[in-house]
């Protein structure tokens, strides 16, 4: 089983190395950033499984960081902040945190908090795995069979348009990045890479989309990545 990646962005030294200490000695792997700028690249980058994240950034305030982030990743945000008022803690969480953990915080508080996380990942990953077919208006996913059909006639796709339906598909509504998506897709998320999916995207589109009335499955977002759409 994968150990659950956790994001640290912490300007504070002392309260990051204190957070590493933590998340090393109960088994967690774990990236850190030091400003908004290089949280957002590595939560793009990695998609990591939770995000810990300072409001009181030096380059740009968390709140920022929260709803870019939130343009592409569900992933659960813990806010650890000294700010304590009740309007912080609700500005954070209206823009899509999770939980809040003001500083100074114990560390046992902060490991039972990353537990409540991990426990509702888990039980949304095991309701997702008991659904092996997806349906998205008149497009259909038989992930067990690992068949596609659009109005019950199987589309004939290739290994790699197969994985990036599959892949949006298991993400619909959200915006994946071009790097999440290579990195999915090939294992790696080099210059070339850009490029050959936009040639995929292009040929599943196409497929997806036959007419020029059909429905739009995937959604461009210019310079960020692809959004299947959820249709009624």
């Amino acid at each position: 089983m994968n150990k659950t990646l956790i994001l640290v962005v912490e300007d504070d030294r002392p309260v990051q190395n204190l957070m590493i200490t933590t998340l090393k000695a109960h088994d967690y792997r774990y990236l850190t950033a030091m400003n908004g700028e290089t949280a957002i690249m590595e939560a793009s980058s990695h998609n990591p499984d939770i995000i810990l994240l300072d409001l009181g950034l030096p380059d740009m305030d968390g709140i920022d960081v929260i709803k870019k982030i939130r343009t592409w990743s569900n992933s659960p945000i813990i806010i650890i902040s000294a700010r304590s008022e009740d309007s912080d803690k609700v500005e954070a969480l209206d823009a899509g945190a999770d939980d809040y953990l003001t500083k100074p915080f114990s560390v046992e508080e902060l490991l039972a908090r990353l537990r409540v996380m991990e426990r509702r990942l888990a039980a949304s990953r095991t309701e997702h795995m008991l659904s092996s077919v997806f349906v998205d208006g008149k497009l259909r996913i038989d992930y067990t069979a690992g068949c596609a059909y659009m109005e019950e006639e199987e589309l004939h796709l290739t290994p790699i348009e197969y994985k990036l339906l599959c892949l949006l598909s298991k993400n619909v509504g959200k915006v994946l990045t071009h790097t999440y998506i290579t990195q999915n897709i090939w294992g790696h998320s080099w210059e070339n890479d850009v490029a050959s999916l936009r040639v995929f995207m292009a040929t599943l589109r196409k497929k997806l989309e036959k007419n020029s009335d059909s429905v739009q499955y995937i959604q461009t977002h210019v310079g960020i990545g692809y959004r299947m759409i959820k249709v009624e």
